[in-house]
């Protein structure tokens, strides 16, 4: 049998300014492994992975069997899509050995999404700034952790996009732009201090509040406990705070705020490796797939 398992980290994006550009891969994963076999059922998501891949590649179409296994909330903006994506088609990629690199297949999956916030940090780790095709990298220290607080509601992405105007005033793209480069500078130089007051928004986050009531007094919260920033995480429902000190005050904080009992707490690092092929067997390897 030939089969793959490969992990993918969550991914944070935005980053409050850094609209569908920026995004920061979290120590949270979901495991997928795909098996070449005659009798897979696979989701509509996977068919149209392996659809895109067996396109791009020119590679003959196989049957196979995929199954995923992690802890990523679906639809809470943590990226659970990309990791289903990008786990088929780094697996797709070993099976048929076509030999694609990490960026070809970022790129694959950033077609998919519509957008490749979450897709550069799930493929290349750390924090990611994308333009377009190019993807700028900088790992991440361990000393921040992100404080994610988990509602228990989801938010499809989709319906968090159309709330979005079409225009926007000079003044809000500007202070977009400098408060985005900002926290690319922060990143880069890791000094991260310099991220407080960083988050602010003006393109989405207030316009999605209002599929996330409370999330203005969960930022304030956070902030006032310590946090350098907090922001929605995607498009919702999650809401991330980074902090380089007492993250479980800063959650027990946010919790209070937001006045949500059932929701989630999950206090992550930054994975810095992105997808990983965890467990390969494949037999006879300079044969071709049928």
């Amino acid at each position: 049998m030939q089969q793959v398992t490969v992990r993918v980290p969550a991914s944070t994006s935005n980053l409050g300014p850094g609209f569908d550009c920026l995004g920061v891969a979290l120590s949270l994963y979901n495991r997928i492994t795909v098996s070449q076999s005659k009798h897979g059922a696979v989701s509509g998501m996977v068919r149209d992975a392996a659809r895109e891949f067996f396109a791009a590649t020119e590679c003959k179409a196989f049957e196979f069997a995929c199954d995923i296994k992690g802890k990523i909330p679906i639809a809470r903006g943590l990226g659970s899509s990309v990791t289903v994506r990008l786990g088929v088609l780094h697996a797709l990629n070993k099976i048929a050995r076509t030999n694609l690199t990490r960026h070809d297949l970022f790129t694959l999956c950033a077609e998919l999404e519509g957008h490749p916030d979450n897709s550069a940090p799930a493929s290349f780790g750390g924090f990611t700034l994308v333009r377009g095709a190019e993807v700028q990298h900088f790992n991440v220290s361990p000393q921040l952790a992100f404080v994610l607080l988990i509602p228990n509601f989801q938010i499809a992405t989709n319906e968090a996009r159309r709330l979005l105007p079409s225009k926007v005033s000079r003044t809000d793209a500007l202070q977009n732009i400098a408060n985005a480069a900002a926290i690319a500078t922060a990143f880069a130089t890791r000094d991260y201090e310099k991220l407080r007051g960083c988050f602010v928004d003006y393109l989405h986050q207030p316009f999605r509040k209002k599929l996330v009531p409370f999330l203005e007094g969960t930022i304030r919260s956070a902030e006032t406990a310590g946090a350098l920033g907090a922001f929605l995480s995607g498009s919702g429902s999650v809401i991330c705070a980074i902090t380089m000190r007492n993250p479980r005050k800063i959650a027990g904080a946010m919790m209070r705020a937001s006045r949500q009992k059932d929701a989630g707490i999950i206090i992550a690092r930054a994975d810095n490796e992105g997808a990983q092929i965890l467990k390969s067997e494949i037999k006879n390897p300079t044969s071709k797939i049928p």
